[in-house]
């Protein structure tokens, strides 16, 4: 029998940008099917469409049920009357006894004028319980420039149609949020068979893990929690490394005179441009000298101007005439042409100056 949710209503207005207003009404439910406790997340996708996703509970212990209707309202922020109202549905079609499911319900149309969402549930059927005849489980994962997915789905006790395996990425809050979901279409399935199957897109990138679970038109699969791995890819453009001192001569010293010249050495490694089609990396390259001491005293900056290109290493060599004797500590950076650092701070050098 189909229960009509007319005295239920979860109302949440959740920012996808800081342009959107954020609200939150919760009705107490003595139902035992609501949306999640986990704020939806509202993102606009690569087309401008904005999207919604998010989770909704089961919680009735003994039924199963199917064609969940899930509305969406998306307003300006100045109007109250909805810009759309858009009808959904979960991304199982049968949500088991005590489950869950996911949820993604986009606008009709790439507005910029929709800045904020509703969501409410306007009811459901109970269901035929599909059995967990799908197992899924992951053999590769990792990131690169896009993330990268290898899993395998077994099918057993009967051929299956329509099977679906869904990977939906979660991010770090607590409780997490559901930040995007993907689907990789499998069809049809033969009895007591193992299918490979795999992913390769760019996902958001605050996503921590993903809920990996699967469906076709008779079974199911448990929620498989994966995590995903840091990204293999260098977060700085730069390595500073093997700064030194050196004399004139070339020796390397910790002991300098006043007045004698010194030149402040150090190696840079490229790891990748900045600019791609230019293949060049503009960058400024400082080294900061300050005397030792409770408030320490910057002595010296110096800083050169440069363009890598490619990648690979190269040295930077900053002239510096001591003035007078004391404990100085080198500190060098590496800094883009907008101020914004490509590189940790290089390793500390100390010196003495007679």
């Amino acid at each position: 029998m189909k229960v009509i949710l007319c005295s239920f209503l979860i109302l949440l207005l959740v920012p996808f940008s800081q342009a959107f207003s954020a609200e939150t009404t919760d009705t107490p439910s003595t139902l035992n099917v609501s949306l999640s406790n986990e704020s939806p997340f509202v993102y606009q996708d690569s087309e401008g469409y904005t999207v919604v996703v998010g989770l909704v509970d089961n919680n009735n212990q003994l039924t199963p049920i199917s064609n969940v209707q899930i509305q969406v309202n998306f307003y300006d922020a100045f109007d109250p009357t909805p810009l759309e109202v858009v009808q959904g549905t979960t991304t199982l079609e049968v949500i088991p006894a005590n489950g869950k499911s996911t949820y993604s319900v986009r606008s009709q149309s790439p507005n910029p004028s929709i800045s904020e969402a509703s969501v409410s549930l306007l009811g459901f059927d109970s269901s035929v319980e599909k059995q967990k005849g799908l197992v899924v489980y992951s053999t590769d994962v990792f990131l690169d420039k896009s993330f990268q997915f290898s899993g395998v789905l077994q099918n057993g006790g009967a051929p299956s149609a329509n099977t679906n395996v869904y990977l939906a990425f979660y991010d770090g809050f607590e409780p997490p949020r559901i930040l995007s979901i993907s689907t990789i279409e499998l069809g049809n399935v033969a009895l007591n068979t193992d299918v490979s199957f795999e992913l390769d897109e760019e996902i958001n990138s605050k996503a921590v893990g993903f809920f990996l679970f699967a469906e076709s038109s008779i079974f199911i699969s448990d929620f498989v929690d994966i995590e995903i791995p840091e990204s293999r890819i260098p977060d700085k453009l730069i390595i500073i490394s093997n700064v030194s001192v050196e004399d004139t001569s070339g020796n390397k010293s910790s002991e300098l005179s006043v007045g004698s010249q010194a030149n402040i050495k150090s190696e840079t490694l490229i790891q990748f441009a900045a600019d791609e089609e230019s293949n060049e990396t503009a960058y400024t390259y400082y080294v900061q000298i300050k005397e030792s001491g409770k408030s320490p005293y910057v002595e010296y900056i110096g800083k050169f101007d440069g363009r890598f290109i490619g990648t690979g290493q190269e040295t930077q060599t900053i002239d510096w005439i001591p003035e007078k004797a004391g404990l100085y500590f080198i500190e060098t950076f590496v800094w883009d042409r907008n101020n914004i650092p490509i590189a940790d701070q290089g390793p500390f050098v100390l010196v003495i100056v007679n």
